[in-house]
């Protein structure tokens, strides 16, 4: 498992810090119920001025942390070490006054040392725990006696306070370590996300290496296609028909020698600079006109919803991962595709729904972390590179098989924000 770095550590301190404010409040609390029900309900003289003064300096101490927890951001791991000794201090101090080790309280001196050993380094921990074993030993030695009369009586209030001391003790230290654990595992499953993204971004570097590569050697191919093609244009012989298969293909060479071009000029720029701000609606219909020139038998139908007319933060490669979303429909069904495009001012909804089959179980669980293996249906690598995209813009891509039939694809991005202009 990686380590954590500082800001994570400061981040823990903070939340540990909160956490024992809590739990200091719930054992005042403890105590102070004790203190006060036990000369009544036990028939225990206790020094209860002396007690109940140290019991309001801690709630005063707690209260003056709890204020500067919310004032202050940095949060070191010296404070909380001296925090817990303070804790052990007063604790001490109220043993002292109530039979020293033999009161069954003594083993409330355990709760600071969980707390240190969940939150603080070896050596502190070390340090919080040689001082409650020292406070423990000193008790055991100096103390205010607890005038019992009956020993049988005293024995069985030590027995039932031992209980109740270790359901209290029991109960805290249980929900400080169960808050402690999920604080990891959420730490846990941020570094696997992170180096899932790490990962992810490593695939996509190389792909547009591989991309610019291959930009570089279809240029010759395509400029021989052109001259075939026309040369054959000048043939005599051939019909109409021919002719505009001709044409077709000619048309479709100089998009392809467009698209090479376009990969060569912006090859490497992905500076947030090279952002454009369009409206949302015009953006989307020019990128599915230019879908249609290279898909010319292809069949869509864009759809608004909403009255706002927001602007979107384009740029290339959020064009080319909506290009291969649609590339991903086509191939899925000789259907009409559904393009819809939900605009609200907080957001930008693009829905893509086609007719085919929906997509696989595997495409739905893996798609955007790794590479898929190419199908007739699509779905190979353009998902990894969308999803790559669009996640980079600060939105995110949800794949689905709708109850009617067939796969959507639901893409989320933010509105852009222009400062006001």
């Amino acid at each position: 498992m990686a380590e954590p770095s500082p800001a994570e550590d400061a981040s823990n301190l903070r939340l540990n810090r909160r956490r024992a404010v809590i739990l200091r409040w719930w054992l005042l609390a403890a105590v102070a119920i004790a203190v006060s029900s036990a000369p009544t309900l036990l028939d225990i003289a206790l020094p209860r001025v002396p007690m109940f003064a140290v019991l309001a300096l801690m709630a005063g101490f707690n209260a003056f942390l709890e204020w500067r927890a919310r004032k202050q951001e940095a949060v070191g791991a010296g404070e909380l070490f001296g925090e817990l000794c303070v804790d052990l201090a007063a604790l001490a101090i109220l043993l002292y006054l109530s039979g020293g080790a033999a009161n069954p309280l003594i083993s409330f001196l355990l709760v600071p040392v969980a707390v240190a050993a969940l939150s603080l380094s070896g050596i502190l921990t070390a340090a919080v725990a040689v001082l409650a074993v020292a406070l423990y030993t000193l008790l055991m030695w100096q103390f205010l006696p607890l005038a019992v009369g009956d020993a049988e009586r005293a024995a069985r209030l030590h027995l039932a306070g031992m209980w109740l001391t270790f359901v209290v003790s029991a109960a805290m230290i249980a929900w400080f370590v169960a808050r402690m654990t999920a604080s990891i595992r959420e730490r846990d499953s941020r570094l696997a996300a992170a180096r899932e993204q790490a990962l992810r971004d490593e695939r996509v570097v190389a792909l547009g290496a591989l991309a610019a590569g291959a930009a570089h050697e279809l240029g010759t191919p395509l400029a021989t296609i052109a001259v075939l093609v026309g040369e054959l244009e000048h043939d005599p012989s051939l019909d109409a028909d021919a002719r505009a298969d001709l044409a077709l293909v000619r048309d479709q060479v100089v998009l392809c020698k467009g698209i090479i071009s376009g990969m060569a000029a912006r090859a490497g720029v992905l500076r947030p600079d090279a952002l454009q701000a369009r409206e949302a609606g015009a953006w989307l219909e020019g990128v599915r006109a230019r879908w249609h020139a290279m898909r010319p038998h292809a069949v869509s139908r864009l759809t608004l919803e909403g009255t706002a007319t927001p602007l979107i933060a384009t740029e290339a490669t959020l064009e080319q991962a909506l290009v291969n979303l649609l590339n991903n429909a086509a191939d899925a069904a000789n259907t009409e595709i559904g393009i819809t495009l939900i605009r609200d001012p907080a957001k930008l909804v693009i829905v893509i729904r086609d007719g085919g089959p929906g997509f696989a179980a595997d495409v739905l669980r893996q798609a955007g972390r790794a590479p898929l293996p190419a199908r007739s249906g699509g779905a190979g690598i353009g998902l990894l590179l969308a999803f790559s995209a669009v996640e980079r813009l600060g939105g995110r891509i949800v794949l689905d098989n709708p109850v009617g039939g067939g796969g959507r694809a639901t893409i989320e991005l933010p509105v852009a924000d222009l400062g006001g202009t």
